[in-house]
Protein backbone atom coordinates (compact mmCIF):
# COMPACT_ATOMS: atom_id res chain seq x y z
CA UNK A 1 0.00 0.00 0.00
CA UNK A 2 2.44 2.65 0.69
CA UNK A 3 4.58 1.30 -2.28
CA UNK A 4 1.61 2.59 -4.25
CA UNK A 5 1.27 5.99 -2.62
CA UNK A 6 5.00 6.79 -3.26
CA UNK A 7 4.45 5.58 -6.97
CA UNK A 8 1.84 7.81 -7.37
CA UNK A 9 3.39 10.57 -5.57
CA UNK A 10 6.29 10.24 -7.71
CA UNK A 11 4.15 10.02 -10.74
CA UNK A 12 2.70 12.91 -10.32
CA UNK A 13 5.84 14.95 -9.09
CA UNK A 14 7.56 13.85 -12.48
CA UNK A 15 4.41 15.11 -14.79
CA UNK A 16 4.88 18.42 -12.36
CA UNK A 17 8.60 18.64 -13.37
CA UNK A 18 7.89 17.96 -17.09
CA UNK A 19 5.31 20.71 -17.33
CA UNK A 20 8.16 23.06 -16.51
CA UNK A 21 10.30 22.51 -19.30
CA UNK A 22 10.39 25.13 -22.31
CA UNK A 23 6.96 24.87 -24.20
CA UNK A 24 6.39 25.75 -27.66
CA UNK A 25 3.81 28.28 -27.48
CA UNK A 26 1.06 28.57 -30.17
CA UNK A 27 -1.02 31.32 -31.34
CA UNK A 28 -4.46 31.67 -30.92
CA UNK A 29 -4.91 30.31 -27.08
CA UNK A 30 -4.32 26.66 -28.74
CA UNK A 31 -2.42 24.72 -25.26
CA UNK A 32 1.47 24.82 -26.09
CA UNK A 33 3.10 21.76 -26.60
CA UNK A 34 5.10 20.14 -23.83
CA UNK A 35 6.74 17.13 -22.36
CA UNK A 36 3.78 16.60 -19.85
CA UNK A 37 1.87 13.90 -22.18
CA UNK A 38 5.10 11.88 -22.23
CA UNK A 39 4.64 11.72 -18.34
CA UNK A 40 0.84 10.93 -18.24
CA UNK A 41 1.58 8.17 -21.19
CA UNK A 42 4.10 6.90 -18.40
CA UNK A 43 1.68 6.84 -15.89
CA UNK A 44 -0.20 4.64 -17.46
CA UNK A 45 2.11 2.24 -19.12
CA UNK A 46 4.22 1.89 -16.27
CA UNK A 47 1.92 2.29 -13.09
CA UNK A 48 -1.36 0.74 -14.85
CA UNK A 49 -4.59 2.45 -15.37
CA UNK A 50 -6.06 2.68 -11.96
CA UNK A 51 -2.38 3.87 -10.16
CA UNK A 52 -1.46 5.65 -13.21
CA UNK A 53 -4.92 7.42 -13.41
CA UNK A 54 -4.91 8.33 -9.79
CA UNK A 55 -1.27 10.22 -10.22
CA UNK A 56 -2.69 12.33 -12.75
CA UNK A 57 -5.51 13.02 -10.82
CA UNK A 58 -3.11 13.85 -8.20
CA UNK A 59 -1.04 15.82 -10.54
CA UNK A 60 -4.60 18.17 -11.85
CA UNK A 61 -5.61 18.29 -8.07
CA UNK A 62 -2.13 20.28 -7.51
CA UNK A 63 -3.21 22.36 -10.44
CA UNK A 64 -6.51 23.00 -9.08
CA UNK A 65 -4.84 23.88 -5.68
CA UNK A 66 -3.32 27.07 -7.53
CA UNK A 67 -0.02 25.72 -7.80
CA UNK A 68 1.30 26.90 -11.34
CA UNK A 69 2.95 23.71 -12.56
CA UNK A 70 1.28 24.27 -16.34
CA UNK A 71 3.38 25.51 -19.04
CA UNK A 72 4.13 29.27 -18.82
CA UNK A 73 3.53 29.03 -14.94
CA UNK A 74 -0.04 28.45 -15.12
CA UNK A 75 -2.87 26.96 -12.54
CA UNK A 76 -5.62 27.15 -10.69
CA UNK A 77 -8.98 26.98 -11.76
CA UNK A 78 -9.20 29.02 -14.38
CA UNK A 79 -6.77 26.52 -16.87
CA UNK A 80 -10.50 24.26 -16.67
CA UNK A 81 -12.28 26.85 -18.76
CA UNK A 82 -9.41 27.70 -20.86
CA UNK A 83 -8.34 26.41 -24.20
CA UNK A 84 -6.34 23.22 -22.85
CA UNK A 85 -9.55 22.44 -20.16
CA UNK A 86 -10.63 19.26 -22.71
CA UNK A 87 -6.33 17.97 -22.54
CA UNK A 88 -6.59 18.57 -18.81
CA UNK A 89 -9.76 16.40 -18.38
CA UNK A 90 -8.49 14.16 -20.71
CA UNK A 91 -4.83 13.61 -18.91
CA UNK A 92 -6.38 11.08 -16.44
CA UNK A 93 -8.58 9.40 -18.89
CA UNK A 94 -5.55 8.66 -21.68
CA UNK A 95 -3.37 7.24 -18.41
CA UNK A 96 -6.48 4.66 -17.56
CA UNK A 97 -6.56 3.71 -20.91
CA UNK A 98 -2.98 3.47 -21.47
CA UNK A 99 -2.61 1.21 -18.27
CA UNK A 100 -5.86 -0.95 -19.66
CA UNK A 101 -4.09 -1.48 -22.99
CA UNK A 102 -0.84 -2.22 -21.24
CA UNK A 103 -2.93 -5.37 -18.94
CA UNK A 104 -4.29 -6.72 -21.37
CA UNK A 105 -1.70 -7.10 -24.22
CA UNK A 106 0.34 -9.67 -24.69
CA UNK A 107 2.79 -8.16 -26.66
CA UNK A 108 6.23 -7.46 -25.90
CA UNK A 109 6.38 -4.67 -23.39
CA UNK A 110 7.74 -2.12 -25.58
CA UNK A 111 5.25 -2.87 -28.51
CA UNK A 112 2.58 -2.76 -25.81
CA UNK A 113 3.76 0.75 -24.66
CA UNK A 114 3.68 2.52 -28.12
CA UNK A 115 0.17 0.74 -29.25
CA UNK A 116 -0.68 1.89 -25.39
CA UNK A 117 0.35 5.65 -25.83
CA UNK A 118 -1.33 5.64 -29.55
CA UNK A 119 -4.43 4.10 -27.92
CA UNK A 120 -4.52 6.84 -24.71
CA UNK A 121 -2.46 9.70 -25.95
CA UNK A 122 -4.39 10.11 -29.16
CA UNK A 123 -7.41 7.76 -29.20
CA UNK A 124 -8.34 9.08 -25.91
CA UNK A 125 -6.97 12.57 -25.62
CA UNK A 126 -7.29 14.18 -28.51
CA UNK A 127 -11.15 14.02 -28.85
CA UNK A 128 -11.35 15.45 -25.35
CA UNK A 129 -8.72 18.05 -26.41
CA UNK A 130 -10.49 18.25 -29.56
CA UNK A 131 -13.82 19.41 -28.11
CA UNK A 132 -12.70 21.17 -24.95
CA UNK A 133 -10.76 23.38 -27.44
CA UNK A 134 -13.76 23.52 -29.53
CA UNK A 135 -15.79 24.96 -26.53
CA UNK A 136 -13.39 27.09 -24.47
CA UNK A 137 -12.23 29.01 -27.84
CA UNK A 138 -15.47 28.94 -29.53
CA UNK A 139 -14.72 27.29 -33.07
CA UNK A 140 -16.09 25.00 -34.92
CA UNK A 141 -14.69 21.23 -33.90
CA UNK A 142 -13.37 20.81 -37.98
CA UNK A 143 -11.18 24.00 -37.04
CA UNK A 144 -10.23 22.95 -33.24
CA UNK A 145 -9.30 19.12 -34.79
CA UNK A 146 -7.46 20.63 -37.22
CA UNK A 147 -5.37 22.90 -34.78
CA UNK A 148 -4.49 19.66 -33.02
CA UNK A 149 -2.67 18.28 -35.83
CA UNK A 150 -0.22 20.20 -34.82
CA UNK A 151 0.64 17.97 -31.84
CA UNK A 152 0.46 14.59 -33.78
CA UNK A 153 4.48 14.70 -34.54
CA UNK A 154 5.62 15.69 -31.17
CA UNK A 155 3.68 13.07 -29.52
CA UNK A 156 4.37 10.50 -32.04
CA UNK A 157 7.79 10.97 -30.50
CA UNK A 158 6.75 11.20 -26.82
CA UNK A 159 4.88 7.89 -27.43
CA UNK A 160 8.35 6.02 -28.66
CA UNK A 161 10.30 7.72 -25.86
CA UNK A 162 7.23 6.44 -23.61
CA UNK A 163 8.05 2.98 -25.15
CA UNK A 164 11.34 2.93 -24.93
CA UNK A 165 11.46 4.38 -20.62
CA UNK A 166 8.43 1.68 -20.20
CA UNK A 167 10.33 -1.59 -22.12
CA UNK A 168 14.24 -0.11 -19.92
CA UNK A 169 11.95 -0.39 -16.38
CA UNK A 170 10.47 -3.92 -17.60
CA UNK A 171 13.76 -5.02 -18.06
CA UNK A 172 16.09 -3.07 -15.63
CA UNK A 173 13.28 -3.46 -12.55
CA UNK A 174 10.19 -6.00 -13.53
CA UNK A 175 8.90 -5.61 -10.55
CA UNK A 176 8.26 -1.97 -10.78
CA UNK A 177 6.36 -2.47 -14.25
CA UNK A 178 2.79 -2.18 -12.44
CA UNK A 179 0.56 -2.39 -15.17
CA UNK A 180 2.09 -5.71 -16.02
CA UNK A 181 1.73 -7.12 -12.44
Amino acid sequence: MEKNIAYVALFAALVVALGTTPALTLPGGIPPITAQTFGILLCGTVLGARLGGLAVLVFLGIVALGFQVLPGGRGGLGVFVGGSAGFLVGFPVAAFVAGLVMRASTLPVWLAAAVAGVIGGIGALYPLGILGMSIALEKPMIEAAVACIAYLPGDLIKIALCAAVTHSIAQMRPQALLSRA
